[in-house]
């Protein structure tokens, strides 16, 4: 083939095969796209692995290659467009992800979730322990740091001219109660089968 006929416009590369890890995840009959609640709460079990660990958005890509799934998610500039479908960002794009980008974006989240589970468990046990002895956060310098965190991330992050989002950020308490909220979520897709349970939790009420 000579050179200009390799720059036809014509000229059209193989398609990418669709990653293996995907089917592990059942497909959703007559969905193709996402919901923008669907969107939001991915983008926010992000936030908290993001809190959870310095470096998790690295960790995140990291992953996504090792679960080889740079098809979909290939470097921080495609990962951060796939979490600005969230309509709570400051930079929401308006565009909607759909159901194979969803899909690896379930697994990296229950991949890293698996791998912070002591963390986790350590830290919604310690929760626990304030709330009942009516102690504040700051007591536990490991869950401090993490609520810190997300309470930065999630500020800096999201539009507060958004009516859900300026309510969280009325008070330290209503961000600190998400951020929780979100850690057992995460707790909730450790484990085996944790990647499924998340994958489907995501369509209550959906379909």
């Amino acid at each position: 083939m000579s050179q200009s006929a390799s720059l036809s416009p014509d000229y059209r590369l193989p398609p990418r095969p669709k990653p293996l890890i995907l089917d592990t995840l059942p497909d959703v009959p007559n969905l193709e796209t996402c919901s923008p609640r669907m969107q939001q709460r991915l983008d926010l079990l992000l936030l908290a692995l993001e809190a959870l660990e310095l470096g998790g958005s690295e960790y995140m890509l990291s992953t996504a290659q090792d679960l080889e799934l740079q098809s979909l998610i290939d470097n921080r500039v495609t990962l951060w467009r796939l979490r600005c479908t969230n309509p709570w960002r400051r930079s929401y794009t308006r565009n909607t992800l759909n159901i194979p980008q969803a899909k690896a974006l379930v697994i990296i989240i229950s991949y890293r979730a698996r791998q912070l589970t002591m963390l986790i468990r350590q830290l919604l046990g310690a929760h626990q322990d304030i709330q009942a002895k009516g102690l504040p956060v700051d007591q536990h310098f490991r869950l401090s740091e993490y609520l810190d965190r997300f309470r930065t991330h999630f500020r800096s992050r999201m539009n507060p001219r958004r009516a859900k989002v300026a309510q969280y950020l009325e008070a330290e308490d209503h961000l600190n109660q998400l951020a929780i909220a979100l850690l057992t979520q995460l707790l909730f897709c450790t484990g085996a089968a944790g990647g499924q349970r998340l994958w489907v939790s995501l369509f209550d009420g959906e379909v």
